[in-house]
């Protein structure tokens, strides 16, 4: 059963105790959200998007005009941009309060189902605004709401300013709107098709073309704030002018016109039996196994159902059930898992510390210190606010294990050996943490003593097959 504790959290580090009781561990993580563990400067998401980024819009506005006549100045101006106005640096902080409440905090079932989140609320990597307002989303919106309703939380993330801005709902606009009086406006239906498709209901609703399009006019006038010199900075408001008037039909349920539209669609929809369905289906797959069965589904299903979408309940009802199922079914883990499990496990000196990251000054090219989160992150192809897709980063197995992402790990562990600490350099210390871990450590461990190094040991057990899956 000691898979489990990396199976739904991060495993155990060498200087935790081993809990007696792994379920009742788990779940007394679920009912509170705590404080961050971070003791660091944290910016806020207002900060982040108000005055960072609206600042890089300004002074980008300035560098393409001063070098318009000049493409090898413009490119050195706008990487000197990038620096001054941090845009390395950011996410790379983020990565340290993610990293350190997978790490060190009390609670790291909650962060691993946090995680989740994020990724099925994914922002879409584009443009500059994401490495300014993506951490800041996750940590602001979707962390606080995991002891909230379902529905709370898909309409927080609805009308956020990262979510707005990154599916385009400023330009979804009445058709017959005021502001369509004297210009023609259209519909813009990104927001509204993921919202169906990726975050509640699923294509396995059987929701039409016509759905998407009436919900696209009930979202229409949810928009970024606007004026001319900090443009997509700006909060985010309900502008009746940009707003459809008249009723709208989803689902074959009618809504009327105004700023409520929206919160009524979506509780009608969180309500959906196939959003529980979903939503069931993908924590199964996130914690358990790639092909989820019905019978595993039923007890996140009813809790869902029963508790009126309470998180919380939801939560729990999934950890039962991979506790269940722990010995019958391994999930890969995706590199970002992989990574922390790895960190925690050998005990490294990860994330960097506070002390370190806040020594960074706005204005200033950050140091390579300062960055090396990012550039871990990236490096195993896992970076977890750059997503392609607004469907983020996929569960399934196989997109996870291409002999290039797989020889990542490998050079990973053993680069990362350096973040190791002197008096963890022995077999000893292996020993433990494998004990501590893993359900057969005699084979582990026995594998392991095919190491001549200490730094070898290192690689063989983090990527043995074993450790690869929970």
């Amino acid at each position: 059963m000691k898979n489990f504790f990396r199976k739904v959290a991060f495993g155990i580090g060498p200087n935790e105790e081993v809990p007696s009781d792994p379920l009742a561990w788990a779940l007394n993580q679920l009912d509170d959200v705590p404080d961050l563990t971070w003791k660091g400067k944290i910016p806020s998401r207002k900060e982040m998007i108000e005055i960072h980024a609206r600042k890089t819009r300004i002074e980008e506005k300035k560098v393409r005009k001063k070098y318009k006549n000049d493409k090898k100045l413009l490119k050195i101006g706008i990487e000197r941009l990038e620096d001054e106005t941090g845009q390395g640096f950011w996410p790379a902080l983020e990565l340290s309060i993610r990293h350190t409440e997978a790490m060190h905090s009390t609670s790291p079932v909650l962060a691993k189902l946090w995680f989740f989140w994020a990724n099925h609320f994914a922002i879409v990597e584009g443009g500059y605004r994401a490495q300014f307002y993506t951490g800041p989303y996750e940590r602001e919106i979707i962390r606080p709401n995991l002891n909230q309703s379902f529905e709370k939380l898909v309409y927080d993330v609805t009308i956020s300013s990262a979510m707005i801005h990154s599916l385009n709902n400023s330009e979804n606009i009445g058709p017959k709107s005021k502001s369509a009086k004297n210009k023609k406006r259209t519909i813009n239906e990104n927001h509204a098709r993921e919202l169906l498709e990726l975050h509640t209901v699923s294509p396995a609703s059987g929701y039409t073309q016509e759905d998407i399009t009436q919900l696209a006019y009930v979202m229409t006038g949810w928009r970024l704030g606007w004026s001319k010199s900090a443009k997509d900075t700006m909060p985010v408001e309900f502008d009746k002018d940009y707003h459809q008037p008249g009723k709208k039909t989803v689902f074959g349920k009618t809504y009327k016109s105004g700023k409520k539209g929206l919160a009524n669609v979506i509780k009608d929809l969180v309500h959906h039996p196939n959003c529980r369905d979903f939503i069931a289906t993908k924590l199964c797959r996130y914690l358990i196994t790639d092909n989820p069965t019905e019978e595993m589904k039923k007890p996140i299903i009813k809790a869902f159902k029963d508790s009126d979408g309470f998180l919380p309940e939801i939560h729990k009802a999934a950890i039962r059930v991979a506790f269940e199922y722990n010995d019958q079914y391994q999930k890969f883990q995706n590199p970002e898992n992989w990574f922390l499990q790895m960190a925690k496990l050998a005990d490294f000196s990860w994330p960097p510390s506070p002390t370190i990251m806040d020594l960074y000054e706005v204005g200033k090219k950050p140091q390579l210190v300062h960055k090396r989160p990012l550039h871990t992150l990236e490096g195993l192809g896992h970076f977890p606010y750059g997503s392609k897709q607004p469907n983020g980063f996929s569960d399934f197995e196989v997109d996870w294990t291409s002999p290039e992402l797989l020889i990542r790990r490998l050079v990973y562990a053993k680069d990362f050996f350096e973040f190791t600490k002197s008096k963890n350099n022995n077999f000893k210390f292996y020993k433990n943490i494998v004990k501590k871990n893993f359900d057969n450590p005699e084979r582990i461990i026995k594998y392991l003593e095919k190491a001549n190094k200490h730094y070898e040991a290192q690689i063989l057990l983090f990527n043995h097959p074993e450790f690869l899956r929970a």
